[in-house]
């Protein structure tokens, strides 16, 4: 059964990801605005920002928040290709076949990992041509690539249930908004302890910013502490639910 499942996955994510090598301006858009809030904050605003760091540029510490605004951005497009395949009809054609059920929504999130795999690879690239640098060794970087990975698998699955609770294809990416605006309150542009009181209570007490100081400090070769344990405990508990409720509301819809 389990091999099953893995061949048709593996069969569908192969589908998807023919349509984004066919169509790569989902990943030129996606890294559009990620690129370009780094060369506003960078060459703009940079200058003006005291982060109370010792040493390291701007960038090194905007760079985190750029990352998962990234992802948030690349998410939308799995929820607006799952709503255009169950109205087009093809996921229904799919469950007449002998295949594994939960095969059609691990296709759209594996589509939807090495597709932002790629777009944040191509945000880090130019974050290095604009001034990032790390001395970050080959564990760091794989905890930060497992962070993002846990962080993304996350919001995939957030974006199952938009795209198969949707209306629209409008009403398919609109959930995307608030978590690409969730970043700007949290510690990823600025210290949290230069906003006011309620604004920095909600930023310290939300998911961003813990994600984003655990990976600050591993590419700064500084002590993480508890901050990566309570990131990770949002994303697995982010993941855990949303997996949850993506798969009782596709049960229900296909029953």
């Amino acid at each position: 059964m389990t091999a099953h499942v893995l061949t048709d996955t593996s069969v569908l994510t192969g589908r998807s990801l023919r349509h984004i090598l066919r169509s790569p301006d989902t990943i030129i858009t996606t890294v559009i605005t990620p690129i370009a809030l780094l060369l506003v904050f960078v060459f703009v605003f940079g200058g003006a920002i005291d982060t109370g760091q010792t040493s390291g540029s701007y960038i090194d510490y905007l760079l985190p928040g750029i990352l998962l605004i990234t992802i948030a951005s690349g998410v939308s497009y799995t929820s607006y290709r799952l709503f255009l395949d169950l109205k087009g009809g093809i996921v229904e054609r799919f469950r007449s076949m002998p295949i594994a059920r939960s095969s059609v929504l691990w296709a759209h999130v594996l589509t939807s990992l090495v597709s932002i795999l790629v777009s944040l690879a191509i945000v880090v690239a130019v974050a290095v041509l604009l001034g990032f640098r790390t001395a970050a060794g080959v564990g760091a970087w794989l905890a930060v690539t497992g962070i993002l990975v846990l962080f993304t698998l996350a919001l995939t699955w957030i974006a199952v249930i938009a795209g198969l609770s949707a209306k629209t294809p409008d009403g398919a990416g609109a959930f995307s908004y608030p978590l690409i605006f969730l970043p700007f309150i949290s510690s990823a542009f600025v210290p949290t302890d230069t906003m006011p009181a309620p604004v920095a209570w909600f930023a310290e007490h939300q998911p961003v910013t813990p994600i984003v100081d655990s990976i600050r400090a591993l590419f700064a070769q500084q002590p993480v502490g508890t901050e990566l344990w309570i990131a990770l405990a949002w994303c697995v508990g982010i993941l855990v639910a949303a997996f949850a409720g993506a798969l009782a509301i596709y049960r229900r819809r296909f029953r």
